[in-house]
């Protein structure tokens, strides 16, 4: 939990950094914005390819060496470099999300089978909270120490992850295998790469749309080939097969869509906050300040993430996704109604957390129902990158919403686009509430995966454990 609790604060170490790096490198707001998105990119890119090496006998040495390109990375966020070189290390950096599934793999493997559900449940947290916890601790160092000393702290978390992994980390079971298919791996890190990259460059559509449309055929067309590729593939980097069988598949619709009203909603709460109150709304936060809003977030975050494995003791898993849904629906509707006071933001943040951390506990009890525990981190690798691309599209969503409602010459958006973007949210959220009630009806009568020994789905009864 300490690993994915720290490679998810390094990796979103960018947002509250980005007017500090713009200031101290010289450069636009535009391409300091590149320190935030070059680390999701990689992370998106190496999470399906960690999680194929981590299915094999080299798990331990994939996460060592992926540790020890973090800290290498760390390293170069904080020695006197250029600026490309900050890029170099933050795309280090963003590796390192690739290591959440990793570490679900380590639980199920070796914790006992009443402590590994529990435990798979919180990494599945710690890895969304992660950002919270690490806004606010940079903002302060970034004000008072400067954008190198907030870089620090990533240096210094970094270096105790991979001494802690070293001390503690088990090797994986023996009598398994992971070849790496290569050409998979290239056609999805080259997909991925176009998707993520559009969804972050907004303006690349009103300025070139032609280019824009280009991009997104090819994007399309990479992930076709490598959908073949994988299906054709006698050791595939992602088991197609198995992303088909309708819980899975039913499971990753839901956290895309999930995921891209939860970052909506995350936006737009920090951007209000910071929005200066001559716009005629928001607070004008400073950036340490508008980090504690998040506090809420992560706090309550933690407290969904620890009840939700008990819950599920009594509630199916596909049940605790839809009222989880229906929680961060109701920190929309709460942002959309109540947002004339800080306390109100801070009471909608809170309701996000609590909802995307019990999303987040149950999402893996419903995709390891399925799948064999040698194949725990292919398949959650598979889901994280679902998850990047709809907080990354949700993020892209509310830009353009804002965008829309803001007038020429004017730097700010009218109030009621907020209201606007916040209805958006709640049909994404209705929307996945529908497809997690759907995911139950084949599903009640199925045990819970997590504590229990996990064995391939039969093929003769989709969704049932196998003999």
């Amino acid at each position: 939990m300490f690993i994915a609790l720290v490679v998810a604060a390094v990796g979103s170490l960018g947002t509250p950094l980005i007017t500090s790096v713009a200031t101290t490198f010289h450069v636009s707001l535009d391409s300091a914005q590149w320190t935030l998105t070059i680390a999701l990119l990689s992370g998106a890119v190496a999470t399906p390819v960690l999680g194929r090496l981590g299915a094999g006998p080299h798990r331990r040495a994939t996460i060592l060496a992926t540790l020890a390109v973090v800290v290498a990375g760390s390293a170069l966020t904080v020695l006197p470099l250029p600026f490309a070189w900050l890029l170099v290390g933050r795309a280090a950096q963003g590796v390192g999300l690739g290591l959440t599934a990793l570490m679900m793999g380590v639980a199920r493997d070796h914790l006992p089978e009443g402590r590994s559900g529990p435990t798979i449940a919180l990494i599945s947290v710690v890895s969304i909270i992660g950002a919270g916890v690490g806004y606010p601790l940079t903002a302060l160092l970034a004000e008072f120490g400067g954008v190198r000393a907030a870089y620090g702290l990533g240096l210094l978390v970094t270096a105790a992850a991979l001494l802690t992994a070293w001390r503690s980390v088990p090797e994986a079971p023996g009598g398994r295998s992971a070849r790496m298919d290569v050409t998979g791996a290239f056609l999805l890190a080259s997909g991925l790469f176009l998707v993520l990259f559009l969804a972050g460059e907004t303006g690349l559509w009103s300025r070139h749309l032609a280019l824009a449309s280009v991009l997104t055929v090819a994007a399309v067309l990479l992930l076709c080939a490598w959908t073949v590729v994988e299906l054709r593939s006698a050791t595939p980097l992602v088991d197609v097969r198995a992303v088909r069988h309708p819980a899975v598949a039913g499971a990753n619709i839901a956290m895309f869509v999930g995921g891209m009203g939860m970052y909506l909603l995350l936006t737009l709460i920090t951007r209000y906050a910071q929005t200066p109150p001559s716009a005629g709304y928001g607070f004008g936060l400073s950036t340490f300040v508008a980090g504690l809003v998040l506090v809420p977030f992560s706090v309550l975050g933690f407290v969904a993430g620890k009840l939700t494995p008990r819950l599920r003791e009594r509630i199916d898993a596909p049940f605790l996704l839809a009222g989880s849904a229906v929680v961060v629906g109701g920190g929309f509707v709460l942002f959309a109604g109540a947002r004339s006071n800080l306390a109100e933001l801070f009471v909608a943040m809170g309701v996000l957390g609590f909802g995307v951390g019990s999303f987040s506990a149950a999402m893996p009890g419903v995709i390891l129902a399925v799948t064999p525990r040698s194949e725990t981190s292919s398949a959650m690798s598979f889901n994280y990158v679902v998850r990047s691309v709809g907080y990354s599209l949700g993020s892209a969503i509310g830009g353009l919403v804002l965008a829309g409602g803001t007038d020429p010459g004017r730097p700010f958006p009218h109030d009621g686009t907020y209201t606007t973007a916040a209805l958006v949210g709640i049909a994404a959220m209705a929307l996945t509430t529908l497809t997690a009630l759907a995911l139950a009806r084949p599903r009640s009568a199925e045990t819970d995966p997590t504590s229990a020994p996990a064995v391939a789905p039969s093929p003769g009864r989709p969704g049932r454990p196998g003999r």
